[in-house]
């Protein structure tokens, strides 16, 4: 029976011990928040390069398709 009252007392919350597992969880957000940006920032370069690349040969090719021949006679 003894045991059992040692485990309440030793289970008293304190607004000190909130405050310190609430500071440990945030920190803990800010390294996944961190390691996450940088990958959205890694994928998004990626993404717009790739993206630039289509659009550059959607684009020539077009030109190549649509170019004019411009024939000059002199009289």
């Amino acid at each position: 029976m003894k045991k059992e009252r040692d485990m309440t007392e030793a289970t008293n919350i304190t607004p000190a011990d909130i405050e310190a597992k609430f500071r440990d969880i945030q920190g803990q957000i800010d390294v996944v928040a961190e390691d996450g940006k940088k990958k959205a920032v890694v994928a998004g370069v990626a993404a717009a390069v790739l993206l630039l690349l289509v659009m550059y040969l959607m684009g020539r090719r077009t030109g190549k398709k649509k170019s004019t021949v411009l024939e000059i006679r002199r009289l």
